[in-house]
């Protein structure tokens, strides 16, 4: 079976999904250097994952900086193979699904990285009902398999 074989097993709309993939990676890419500068500003240095109150003034600003791209690599596993498997079955409505969830963690990043964990949420709420339909894509995809005859 040739590598062409495989493409074509897929879903046609199924390079949405894909381009989704790398979207995310690339917020990724942004909210760790975003982490990078602020250790140099607050001056938090490797291999301190989180700054002391006690002996930073800006810690908590840093730790939110921090603790938004943390939260958004515990999430990308999650979120990347609910995407990936609920995209065979429903290709362009994971996608979509995708992009909500990669926009809404942007807003989710920025919000936080404010130093009020509060503000997280006003758009980075809307990442979990993408993440709820993900989930559904991925149980039709995996109802889809059980019920083939």
């Amino acid at each position: 079976m040739g590598s062409s074989s495989v493409v074509e097993l897929l879903p046609k709309d199924y390079g949405y999904v894909v381009m989704v993939v790398v979207l995310y990676s690339f917020l990724n890419f942004f909210m760790a250097a975003k982490v990078g500068m602020a250790r140099k500003k607050y001056k938090v240095f490797y291999p301190t994952m989180y700054a002391s109150e006690s002996d930073n003034k800006d810690a908590k600003v840093f730790n939110c900086v921090q603790r938004g791209h943390q939260n958004s690599l515990e999430m990308m596993p999650l979120f990347f193979v609910f995407l990936v498997l609920g995209g065979l079955r429903h290709p362009c409505i994971a996608a979509v699904l995708g992009l909500l969830y990669t926009v809404s963690r942007y807003f989710y990043f920025k919000g936080y990285s404010t130093g009020d964990p509060q503000k997280r949420l006003s758009v980075g709420k809307y990442g979990f009902l993408a993440l709820v339909g993900l989930i559904v894509c991925t149980i039709s995809f995996g109802v889809t398999l059980l019920l083939r005859g």
